[in-house]
């Protein structure tokens, strides 16, 4: 089994497997969701010990949050950690907020719909372009000052970004998209991150399902998926990934598991990543996915892997 990674400089320690959980709640994003499935899928995820779940206002504006405040009743709370995220004006999502006195009451809202009297981690989820990032992030320091959050994150940004919110050494965590079809992290973001122990959260971990195994090179989409026009399932790149991921067919078979099971075992294993957090919209992806707790991969294994993707 895994051991409990540090966030940080901070003293959350979190199972380096957690759930995304989008698809939880956020009615806006997925279609047909049901919200009683949305809260199975995550009691299904801490009994079978992933205990790291990262939510935000922008899944369902709001509604994540307040599923897994029902869902997490019962549990033993100091067992659990929470991400979540802010940025989004309620009401007008598209206008993104990042001021102090925004972020303060923020975090005072979610508090409330999750249930609980702290949050593990507290994201900037997007800048806004506006505030300084250095100074959104002194907000939630006072936050976290008050004990109502224990450690800072940021989300989708740059490398400059980062630097800028990280003026005075305060960020524990940082949420970008990484993969391993999307490496540019690994250039410059991810040296930075280690040189200031700032921990490293890779959303879109399974890049869409593509790094799942589930498709072939034959499969099509229709005009109103979102995946229609990404480049990933296009043409030759879209062949030669799953050309690829196929080849990870031997190292699944050899530890009894599935390729994702495999692929979120790479990342278990990456220094640079902290915690790997693959969405679910169903509580049999939760089981299986919570299987890669038991993969360990040899250090062969890891650079096989590794290296099968490392120039696309």
């Amino acid at each position: 089994m895994v051991e409990n990674v540090k966030i940080g400089k901070t003293n959350v320690m979190a199972n380096p497997l957690g759930l995304g959980t989008n698809a939880v709640g956020g009615h806006n994003l997925f279609p047909n969701l049901n919200d009683e499935q949305g809260i199975q899928i995550v009691k299904a995820a801490l009994d079978h010990g992933v205990n790291f779940l990262d939510t935000a206002y922008a899944y369902g504006f709001g509604r994540s949050e307040e599923l897994i405040g029902k869902a997490i009743q019962g549990y033993d709370r100091k067992k659990i950690v929470i991400a979540t995220k802010a940025a989004q004006t309620p009401g007008h999502p598209d206008q993104l907020n990042n001021s102090p006195e925004f972020l303060k009451q923020a975090v005072e809202d979610t508090l409330e719909r999750l249930q609980t009297n702290y949050i593990d981690i507290f994201y900037i989820h997007f800048p806004d372009g506006k505030t300084p990032l250095n100074e959104a992030v002194k907000a939630l320091d006072e936050k976290r000052q008050e004990g109502k959050i224990k450690a800072i994150g940021i989300s989708n940004v740059s490398l400059d970004q980062i630097k800028e919110a990280n003026k005075d050494g305060l960020v524990d965590i940082v949420e970008n998209q990484y993969s391993l079809i999307h490496r540019d992290a690994e250039k410059e973001l991810m040296p930075y991150l280690k040189a200031n122990q700032i921990s490293f959260v890779p959303y879109f971990p399974l890049a869409s399902g593509l790094l799942t195994g589930k498709y072939s090179s034959t499969v099509s989409f229709e005009s109103d998926d979102i995946r229609h026009n990404n480049p990933d399932f296009q043409g030759k790149r879209f062949a030669e990934i799953i050309k690829r991921v196929q080849e990870l067919r031997s190292i699944a078979d050899k530890h009894q598991g599935t390729i994702a099971q495999i692929v979120l075992a790479w990342y278990i294993k990456n220094p640079d990543v902290s915690v790997v957090i693959p969405g679910a919209k169903q509580v049999k992806q939760v089981v299986a996915n919570a299987g890669a707790q038991k993969v360990t991969l040899s250090k062969e294994e890891y650079g096989t892997i590794n290296s099968l993707f490392k120039d696309l």
